[in-house]
């Protein structure tokens, strides 16, 4: 489907969705429904090779960053894992019940940047899980001689999108038609490494032992539909 006619849509379902929202106004939070997220219990401190390495202290973003993340976000997961070899991923999950206008979520070429890093490019990509090809984003920063490579993705409800708007705000009408109102989280992988190619498939075994590791009924939290699978 060529970018016109997307958005030629996308435009028809929001004057579609203007006209009828009074009638079909979202009042139920998918957070409210099932068990409450709990980013701590949720993701494991061990999985496949991975074991929370507790003498570093990961700080995902400066006080201001961090100040302003949890304004949008209900909760936030800073974590570092080292594997036998001393090779260390930090993650860093972000969760809101609200991902409406008011609750969007924190990419890392917006955050970085912020941060003083430089960006030095960015490209979609794909994980391959047991569902299927999981949608991907990878950015390459720097901060002096700091190399820092990041992999992220964001999920909408039970959808994992790519990071374009436009796929965004159309999971997000689909929501708002059925009178729901969804949640979002946004995953991110990163590493401390000059080697841009190595650090991704160090991300790629991380997240897909992460996945592995979380609890069958629970891993549609992280990976979509993809993670019933």
């Amino acid at each position: 489907m060529k970018l016109p006619l997307r958005n030629l849509i996308l435009m028809m379902m929001m004057v579609a969705a203007s006209g009828m929202a009074i009638a079909l106004k979202p009042t139920k939070k998918i957070a409210d429904q099932g068990p409450k997220v709990e980013l701590e219990t949720l993701i494991p401190t061990s999985f496949g090779e991975w074991r929370q390495d507790i003498a570093s202290v990961t700080q995902a973003v400066d006080p201001q960053q961090k100040e302003m993340l949890e304004k949008i976000y209900n909760q936030t997961l800073s974590r570092t894992y080292v594997n036998a070899q001393g090779y260390r991923i930090m993650l860093a999950v972000a969760y809101g019940g609200d991902q409406g206008d008011a609750m969007q979520v924190h990419k890392p070429e917006v955050c970085y940047p912020a941060q003083g890093f430089t960006l030095h490019g960015k490209h979609a990509d794909t994980l391959q899980v047991r569902g299927g090809d999981l949608p991907i984003t990878r950015v390459s920063t720097s901060l002096g001689n700091r190399n820092e490579p990041v992999t992220y993705w964001i999920t909408i409800g039970d959808t994992v999108i790519k990071s374009g708007g436009i796929e965004k705000k159309l999971v997000e009408m689909s929501y708002g038609l059925s009178g729901k109102v969804p949640d979002g989280m946004l995953v991110r992988v990163s590493s401390i490494d000059p080697d841009k190619a190595s650090a991704y498939q160090m991300h790629d075994r991380f997240s897909k032992q992460m996945l592995g590791g979380i609890a069958p009924e629970a891993r549609w939290r992280l990976a979509g539909k993809l993670g019933s699978e």
